[in-house]
């Protein structure tokens, strides 16, 4: 095999924007031969490729190597357990799956599969130089003991207008969370592979806060980690014009990226030795101050797409298995879980105590969602009539 023949299911925004990209000859060796949408509009801009109405009927097709998934949230799992069974490749969009219980199904099924296939997330982020240069700095040894890191990351701002141009958006039912599981799983998936997964979470989530929806719109959470160190994590979706900048304070000084720039205040000798060996009452360790030259933000989903194609072809190592998808959305599940029973949760956390969770807040939920604008979730329509066949 020369080429990889895609399939993409979803020609929602995300959808379409890969379906771009690849007939635009971005991605070497990649051809996209078919989609699936149950909205014939979707259709308009790629006359060129194979249409079908059900992800069951191009699974099933045999015109395709491997499915990219962009349906919304919920529907994740139960097409992905579907192309894997069918022994196609899969690379999934972000989040893996709304739940980590449904993130363990979808695990389990690609490690059952007749054939290996290729199994991947759509991390773009893991791309961008910035994070895989504070990754080297911290995986390297280079900043010493990580003591503490804090991530605020507060310019995800959304209008009321954008929660109301669909019927499922930010509904329990509909997407499963609000700002941790729609805009943050880039940005939980980047705390987890930089720092490792935490110990305990302690987390509180306003739910509605600044917007007429039912799940959460700010979060602050506490993270505290096997070594000693801790994390804060702040995002929401009502502050303006918003932050992001991350703080990482370590035993060689500390760390700012911010506005595109990694700053280094270095000390010349580590903190703990200093603090150890110092006579002065007042004193502080001298210091460099060091500007980390990057790159731009790298290749982002482009990237991911010609690694998936790499992989396939040539046996290359996936820049983001979906298997570690796992991780950023059980970060999630355990800061709604522990602010929903004001708790702090323990992990690795039940996958399915929080579905549980969940489903009650699901079947509990008296909240009626008014849409302005009927944006139709084609790709969950799309779906739900997969679940049904």
């Amino acid at each position: 095999m020369k080429t990889v023949r895609l399939g993409i299911i979803g020609l929602g925004s995300m959808g379409a924007a890969h379906a771009r990209w690849i007939l635009e000859g971005k991605v070497p060796r990649l051809e996209l031969v078919a989609a699936a949408d149950t909205d014939p509009a979707a259709f308009g801009p790629f006359p060129e490729i194979r249409k079908f109405e059900s992800a069951r009927d191009l699974i099933a097709s045999g015109a395709v190597d491997a499915i990219l998934i962009a349906t919304p949230h919920w529907d994740h799992v139960r097409i992905g357990v579907e192309v894997l069974k069918a022994g196609l490749h899969l690379l999934v969009e972000k989040p893996i799956g709304v739940h980590k219980a449904d993130c363990e199904r979808l695990i389990a099924a690609s490690r059952t599969a007749g054939r290996k296939p290729v199994f991947a997330a759509m991390f773009n982020q893991r791309t961008d130089p910035h994070y895989t240069k504070l990754r080297d700095l911290v995986q390297s040894g280079e900043l010493g003991a990580i003591q503490r890191v804090q991530w605020t990351i507060t310019n995800w701002f959304r209008s009321q207008t954008y929660y109301s141009s669909g019927g499922w958006r930010a509904t329990w039912k509909g997407e499963g969370g609000g700002v941790l599981l729609n805009q943050c799983p880039h940005n939980l998936d980047l705390l987890q592979w930089i720092f490792g997964m935490p110990e305990t979470v302690t987390a509180f989530c306003r739910l509605g806060h600044y917007h007429d929806i039912e799940v959460e719109d700010d979060v602050t959470a506490y993270l505290s980690y096997r070594n000693g160190s801790t994390a804060t994590f702040i995002a929401s979706t009502g502050e303006a014009p918003g932050t992001n900048r991350m703080e990482i304070a370590c035993d060689r000084g500390r760390v700012v990226l911010e506005r595109g720039a990694i700053h280094f205040v270095r000390t010349v000798v580590p903190v703990s030795e200093f603090c150890r060996t110092t006579p002065g009452k007042w004193a502080g360790p001298e210091t460099w101050n060091i500007e980390i030259p990057v790159e731009e933000s790298g290749e982002q989903h482009v990237g991911i797409l010609k690694n998936f194609v790499a992989a396939i072809l040539d046996r290359a190592p996936l820049i983001a298995p979906a298997a570690e998808g796992i991780h950023s959305v059980e970060l999630a599940n355990a800061m709604l879980l522990s602010s929903f029973k004001k708790t702090t949760v323990t992990l690795p956390m039940s996958g399915k105590a929080y579905e549980a969770a969940l489903k009650a807040r699901i079947s509990s939920s008296r909240f009626h969602k008014k849409t302005v604008v009927r944006r139709g979730p084609s790709a969950r329509d799309m779906a739900n009539s997969f679940g049904k066949l």
